[in-house]
């Protein structure tokens, strides 16, 4: 039992002056990308402690959980064929872009006129079961020891809602987006786009590790619970276009895609 102690803390501790170094070369980069209205860092956590720690445990945790990484990417290429991963552009620290990887969740199949069916007839109960225990988020363990992401930070959205943010609402990009965030545990799919914006904006304007700590607590209460997850196959919509879902027999709203909600809208006088 002691050499496993032992193995394990000088696996973590190689790791996380492995995330040092590899900070300290990051930081040099970012110099040169940042916008000249960037928030400057909120204390040494986050300047210095944050990178590193997310380096060494997402190093540990892709090797302890290599044996679930890797059923599941079995049962995915089974059940699912392939490819099993799933990636999508998305931007991310500063608006760079950057692949986000996860377990694919959805079949392939296409309509008589050749395009992908709806997302709730591809959705399959094996798909449902990956979301609800989020599984299907586990290869961004991958993005986050590349630099793309962090543990905690504002969820990375899709590239297409970019040009829809408000001046303001565009700081989101000042820290890494986050395999978990303050709005992911305050409602999640449950609330306005702009309260998932405040809640981001409150957290990249304070990044501090007793927040970390408190976000990751409460994400792992609600994953065990399976608390705000929306399921696409049970998504209804109502006369008046608002989409809904039935969740312990309560109706719930969705916010629906930011481009949508915010289309018609003037984009130069509202939201760049």
């Amino acid at each position: 039992m002691k050499r496993v102690v032992r193995f394990i803390t000088a696996l973590g501790v190689a790791s996380f002056t492995l995330g040092i170094v590899i900070s300290l070369f990051e930081k040099r980069k970012d110099k040169t990308d940042k916008r000249e209205d960037h928030h400057p860092f909120y204390g040494f956590y986050e300047a210095y402690f944050k990178r590193p720690l997310d380096f060494a445990l997402a190093f540990l945790a892709l090797v302890f959980l290599a044996p679930v990484l890797m059923v599941t990417a079995v049962l995915v290429r089974v059940k699912l064929g392939s490819p099993v991963i799933f990636s999508q552009e998305r931007p991310g620290k500063d608006g760079r872009i950057f692949k986000l990887y996860k377990f694919r969740t959805m079949t392939e199949e296409k309509g008589a006129d050749g395009k992908l069916l709806p997302d709730e007839e591809r959705l399959t109960d094996f798909g449902k079961k990956l979301r609800s225990s989020s599984l299907d988020e586990l290869p961004e363990f991958f993005n986050i020891l590349a630099g793309d992401m962090s543990f905690v930070g504002p969820r990375p959205l899709m590239t297409e809602y970019l040009p829809y943010y408000t001046k303001r609402e565009q700081h989101r990009h000042d820290v890494r987006p986050g395999l978990t965030g303050l709005a992911q545990v305050n409602g999640r799919s449950f609330i306005s786009w702009e309260e998932i914006f405040s809640y981001d904006l409150q957290y990249a304007e304070k990044v501090t590790l007793r927040n970390d700590i408190a976000i990751i607590l409460a994400t792992v209460s609600k994953v065990l619970k399976k608390e705000n997850i929306a399921d696409a196959s049970a998504v209804e919509q109502d006369s008046d276009g608002q989409w809904y879902v039935q969740v312990n027999g309560r109706k719930l709203r969705l916010h629906q895609p930011l481009n949508l909600e915010r289309r018609n809208i003037h984009a130069e006088r509202d939201w760049q």
